[in-house]
């Protein structure tokens, strides 16, 4: 069953028939997902066009959900929706503070989460600007961000590199190791949490996600984070038949 969000004024009783989503099997996680707050925030992005109708979940998450959707015009997107309840606060403060790009004093939990999906937009234009394939980003408000989804005409989405057959292993491997030295050089971020389980494949495309935790390069724990990103990329690359030393990677990020 689709459930509609109407630019029409419609009430917010109207806007919890979201809840009734196919994926959404546990009414527990429902209200975790669509609280009173988020419902609100839904209904501002259909007033504005970015969401028309939500189809179902593309992924569930300990922190987020990403659900399909489109927007007014038909377009299809994809809408991730952090969740307050279980949410991990202490690892998004760890991340986010140092961020000379947020100033965040507040234990508040939910100035934190809009903090850290504005953190991801950002990330993300960063990242789309310089070139590197990631999901355009569209809007970010409050709890949900709204992007470009990866998938076919037919809705379908990509699948995980870590799920997929490489046709290309050698092609793979090089882009991602170039998109990393653009995120590294040109956009002056690094994921942080790169691997197979954040790469999704299209076409033998790779295209990178999740970058909510990334760090400006001049953050002191950047370094460390982009280490993580190379010893995970290793084990991925092995996996596929591609072998190449941690050295080797950070010459071609670095121009060592």
């Amino acid at each position: 069953m689709e459930s509609p969000i109407t630019k029409s004024d419609i009430s917010l009783q109207k806007m919890r028939e979201v809840k009734r989503l196919k994926s959404v099997e546990d009414k527990r996680v429902g209200s975790e997902v669509f609280d009173r707050i988020t419902l609100k925030t839904l209904y501002k992005l259909a007033n504005q066009g970015h969401i028309h109708l939500l189809n179902g979940a593309i992924s569930t998450g300990k922190e987020a959900n990403v659900f399909k959707g489109t927007d007014d015009k038909g377009n299809l997107v994809a809408v991730k929706i952090y969740r307050v309840t279980t949410s991990d606060f202490k690892k998004m403060q760890y991340y986010i503070q140092g961020d000379p790009r947020f100033n965040v004093r507040s234990n508040n939990k939910r100035q934190l989460i809009n903090n850290w999906v504005l953190k991801e937009f950002k990330n993300l234009n960063r990242a789309y600007e310089v070139g590197v394939r990631v999901p355009k980003p569209i809007i970010a408000k409050n709890n949900v961000l709204v992007m470009e989804f990866i998938g076919d005409e037919n809705g379908t989405p990509a699948r995980l590199m870590r799920q997929s057959k490489i046709s290309n292993p050698e092609y793979v491997a090089f882009k991602i190791l170039d998109y990393v030295k653009k995120l590294y050089n040109d956009a002056e971020i690094v994921h942080g949490d790169l691997s197979g389980f954040n790469i999704l494949m299209e076409d033998n495309e790779p295209i990178i996600i999740d970058l909510s935790q990334g760090m400006v390069v001049d953050h002191p724990m950047a370094r460390e984070l982009l280490n993580r990103d190379i010893d995970n990329l290793i084990k991925d690359f092995k996996k596929i038949g591609i072998e190449i030393s941690k050295d080797e990677i950070k010459r071609k990020i670095m121009d060592l």
